[in-house]
């Protein structure tokens, strides 16, 4: 493995983190927008808020860990630099267990955030189900 292998890593997450810091400012305007919601919809802000708090743990522990695979990537590509390929191998192969343990907890947020979606939907049928 030379210097090259752990630098395509680099776009990635970078891409990565950009994408996790979108989804952490859409849930703070949720999260904003909710706060600020009419007192009928109060039960439906109800429902909402045990997900939102685990969302938002998520995203902190998903960002955590892709900035951690980041950090041992670049350190990898240091040791490899430095002419420590065995220290660099096993860097970078913390980085992609960081990197997966990342998508997981990436994976477990959406599952989370459909279900969110699904209460939003049933409120909504539930309103309309009263005007019909």
């Amino acid at each position: 493995m030379n210097i090259t292998t752990p630098a395509l890593l680099f776009p990635a997450i970078s891409l990565l983190l950009l994408a996790y810091t979108n989804r952490f400012l859409t849930l703070a305007q949720l999260i904003r927008q909710l706060a600020g919601s009419a007192p009928e919809d109060i039960p439906l802000v109800r429902a909402q808020v045990p997900g939102l708090k685990l969302r938002i743990s998520l995203i902190r522990f998903m960002q955590t860990f892709a900035v951690v695979s980041f950090l041992l990537c670049a350190l990898a590509m240091l040791a490899i630099f430095l002419a420590h390929a065995s220290l660099g191998h096993w860097l970078f192969g913390l980085s992609i267990v960081t990197l997966a343990i990342s998508l997981v907890l990436s994976l477990v947020e959406v599952v989370i955030s459909t279900q969110a979606l699904s209460v939003v939907v049933a409120d909504l049928e539930r309103r309309c189900g009263k005007q019909g």
